[in-house]
């Protein structure tokens, strides 16, 4: 028998948390002291949170109250057992229905692939495009991370399941490791031998607690110099987790940085960080506001400026690119520190940059 070929528009759920965080107006402070993907998962379990008791200073005494389904009356847990509970719930396993037929049959193409992981899936970035129903399988195509994936539905199910159980793992992981600033100075040494893995394991769990502790009046009057060693623990962590390809968690570790560094020092150093990973990522539009902001913030030019040139040579803005490496080198920079950049810009610009430099040169009338 021919295989089939099923869109999966029809079912596909993809933003679907986004907008339930649309109608809910405790939806950020759910995310925050829960976990975004445990809230996400007690959706998709049917588990209702009642209230929180949150302990700022220690995440795992926060407890949870919640009714799971239509069960009565609300159970309370504590942060850690919540989740362990909820984890345990989505690891249950769910009967596969029958392939289906027709692409309109909607119902039987959620049984079929589960209702539980086309609402998991996008959680973890993964978007599920067609399926291929043969004689002996099913395959499910799927993207995550702009790549075309091919996966049967059982290899689906087993995927999505093993990235519930990393995400309790993780979660134990930052529970179980304090704000240990003296870790920073380890993590600089080890960012300078560009060891980015030995960065990620020291100061790892870090940004879900500090995102939290940031909001408290504790957080908000720590003094200038532990907010900084904060930021600069962040701003390691962010640029390290840019390298080994990590960009989403990057930007988002850096800009909490960002708000701990505040207007201080480092602030100008870390935006500096954000638009370089912008530029790691391929999105050169989106870094040239950070770099913009990293010289209002005092960066030293000759660092930042030919970063900012090389962020607007690939968005076409050759003339700006220009004044920014010439601003680097008023700052200090050499032409052999800026050499690829000049050299790009003199292929880009060829004739009227000869003539500008040759006016340049002339003496005045």
């Amino acid at each position: 028998m021919a295989s089939r070929i099923i869109p999966l528009e029809a079912v596909r759920t993809d933003g679907w948390f986004e907008r339930i965080g649309e109608s809910i107006g405790s939806f950020q402070a759910l995310c925050d002291i829960v976990g975004e993907r445990f809230f996400a998962f007690s959706l998709v379990a049917g588990v209702r949170i009642t209230a929180l008791t949150v302990d700022r200073r220690t995440p795992d005494a926060t407890v949870v109250e919640f009714v799971a389904g239509d069960e009565e009356p609300a159970r309370k847990a504590s942060l850690p057992e919540f989740r362990r509970q909820l984890v345990g719930a989505l690891l249950t396993q769910e009967p596969v229905g029958p392939a289906p037929y027709r692409e309109t049959d909607t119902d039987a193409i959620q049984k079929h692939i589960g209702v539980r992981y086309l609402l998991l899936a996008p959680i973890f970035g993964i978007s599920l495009r067609r399926l291929v129903c043969e004689d002996k399988q099913s395959l499910v195509v799927l993207q995550r991370d702009g790549f075309e994936e091919t996966l049967t539905v059982d290899e689906l199910r087993s995927g999505i399941s093993v990235l519930i159980r990393q995400e309790l793992e993780r979660a134990g992981t930052g529970a179980r490791g304090a704000i240990d600033l003296s870790k920073v100075a380890e993590a600089e040494t080890a960012a300078q031998k560009g060891d980015n893995a030995r960065v990620l394991t020291l100061l790892g769990s870090w940004p879900a607690p500090l995102a939290i502790f940031l909001r408290t009046p504790e957080g908000q009057s720590l003094p200038s110099d532990t907010r900084a060693l904060i930021a600069k623990g962040l701003a390691l962590l962010g640029t390290a987790c840019a390298r080994l390809g990590e960009s989403p968690q990057a930007e988002e570790i850096l800009r909490l940085g960002i708000q701990w560094a505040g207007e201080g020092a480092l602030a100008g150093d870390i935006f500096r960080r954000l638009g370089e990973a912008y530029l790691t990522d391929g999105r050169p539009g989106e870094a040239i506001a950070p770099f913009r902001r990293a010289l209002v913030f005092g960066a030293p030019p000759r660092e930042v400026a030919p970063l900012l040139a090389r962020a607007l040579m690939r968005r076409n803005k050759h003339v700006a690119a220009m004044a920014c490496l010439r601003k680097a080198m008023a700052d200090g920079a050499t032409e052999a520190d800026i050499a690829v950049e000049l050299q790009q810009l003199e292929r880009a610009l060829g004739v009227a940059l000869t003539r500008w430099r040759a006016l340049l040169a002339s003496p005045p009338a």
